[in-house]
């Protein structure tokens, strides 16, 4: 319990000491004005406070993620809340921040057009591949995640096809109109209940005095599977996940003061660690150890650990609630991630978005190709995801030590955790069956020799592009409105 809980408080004291400190060497500057006034178009530009940006991006990046791979690492035994509480801090908050607050200096750009920038043009190119079938992965497989969900959660009452329809025309709708008609005005009561759920199920825990393994050295690991590279591709969303960088933008645009943005992107982010260790938790103590945890998911998976605990803990009316709360979590990541398909793919393009028109074109082939999806098992592409989606985190990363090592400021905070992550990303792969299948010796030797390599390709870039004074912002000079 007690390195539950100080997992917790590390977690909270972080976002007011170093997410302060981040904010500090980004350089806010207050009397800027954001994208949401100066490109202003009524759709996807549009100004909103800081506690309904707060509770949309919460949403948009907390997918089943900070449940599902939280309860798998659970598994690994307390030595999950460390990557959970580290990598959160100084890797996924960091992550956030610098994602959001670059956007928000070039008018909303997406990942793939400040790749483009930072990292040079063929980075535009491929780091576009990367987002577009990440979030068409994500947003196919948020509409059969929570679609299972529900149906199992009405006995079956209604058809499974129904209720994927019926998400999807919620998606088409939330993808197409203005952010503030849907997601805008319904995200804080979706929020509401992802919050309650999530702290119902941590007070339950302390009340009820689970017994929630302590971190020692006898219990660090009880697992046999290896912690590197694989626990850092299990927990991804409540530590780190490239999936945020397509998210975040979508709020960049609508953000109204840059001193908004450690609450927004930092302090949400710490928000979903807590989210969290609250799951892995109740994944350690929960099912008599980790072999009853195994039986239950190869049973039903993660979705029969949420069912069971919530009900454990809350009762069959509080436990519903809770189990809802968890399958808002896709829909409200589903959805913007079509959306941000969407804006990506037309920031591609140079197609404007003020248009129902502009929007439709773009929008209607990623529904078809979407549904065509769900008809297919396509669980070898899946498979792909969780190294995908760091490999997207170390691009954000690369960017955001790019930005601030060309404006002399401190891009350790940001070239640490990516050179990390690099050699994780890379090691994965090769070793992977579904990568090389090479042996770990030669796959740790080729992960290391292949980030010194690219580290090193990084600073050459970095000393051209400083020399060059590439600029770090858009020109809005011509602008002199202040929100």
């Amino acid at each position: 319990m007690y390195t539950f809980l100080g997992g917790i408080a590390l977690l909270i004291i972080g976002y007011f000491t170093y997410g302060k400190f981040v904010e500090k060497v980004f350089g806010v500057k207050e009397e800027r004005a954001t994208p949401a006034y100066v490109n202003s178009d009524g759709v996807d530009y549009v100004p909103m406070n800081t506690a309904k940006n707060s509770m949309i991006q919460l949403l948009n990046i907390a997918g089943t993620g900070p449940v599902f791979g939280p309860i798998m690492g659970a598994l690994y035994g307390p030595v999950a809340f460390i990557w959970i509480v580290v990598g959160c801090i100084f890797a996924g908050a960091v992550h956030d921040y610098l994602t959001g607050m670059i956007s928000i200096r070039n008018r909303g750009a997406h990942l793939p057009e400040l790749a483009s920038k930072f990292l040079g043009k063929i980075m535009r190119h491929v780091v576009n591949a990367f987002a577009v079938l990440l979030l068409l992965l994500v947003g196919t497989v948020f509409v059969s995640t929570p679609a299972s969900l529900l149906h199992v959660l009405m006995d079956g009452k209604i058809a499974l096809g129904i209720i994927i329809a019926a998400i999807f025309v919620y998606y088409i709708l939330a993808t197409l109109l203005p952010v503030d008609k849907i997601i805008g005005r319904f995200y804080p009561y979706f929020g509401a209940l992802l919050v309650i759920s999530a702290v119902g199920i941590g007070v339950g825990l302390i009340v009820k005095g689970s017994p929630i393994p302590e971190l020692s050295l006898t219990n660090f690991h009880p697992a046999n599977a290896p912690i590197f590279p694989l626990l850092f591709f299990t927990i991804t969303c409540g530590a780190l996940s490239g999936f945020h960088a397509t998210q975040t933008p979508i709020i960049s645009r609508t953000t109204q003061k840059e001193n908004q943005g450690r609450k927004i992107f930092y302090g949400m982010m710490i928000a979903e660690g807590v989210i969290a260790m609250i799951w892995a938790a109740a994944g350690m103590s929960l099912f008599d150890g980790y072999t009853g945890l195994q039986e239950v998911l190869a049973a039903g998976g993660p979705g029969a650990v949420v069912s069971e605990v919530s009900t454990t803990m809350l009762g069959a009316i509080g436990g519903t609630l809770a189990v809802l709360g968890v399958v808002v979590l896709p829909i409200t990541s589903g959805d913007t991630a079509f959306r941000s398909a969407r804006m990506i793919i037309a920031e591609y393009l140079n197609i404007a978005q003020k248009k129902l028109s502009s929007r439709l074109w773009i929008a209607v082939p990623l529904f078809a190709i979407s549904v065509v999806l769900t008809q297919i098992d396509f669980n070898l592409l899946w498979r792909y995801f969780s190294w995908a989606n760091q490999a997207t985190a170390v691009i954000a990363l690369f960017v955001g030590a790019m930005y601030l090592y060309i404006a002399r400021k401190n891009y350790w905070i940001s070239l640490v955790p990516g050179s990390f992550m690099l050699v994780m990303v890379i090691t994965y792969i090769l070793n992977a069956q579904i990568g090389f299948g090479l042996s770990m010796t030669v796959s740790w030797y080729g992960g290391f020799i292949g980030a010194a390599i690219l580290i090193a390709l990084f600073f050459n870039a970095a000393k051209k592009a400083r020399a060059n004074g590439l600029p770090l912002e858009e020109d809005i000079s011509g602008w002199n409105k202040v929100a």
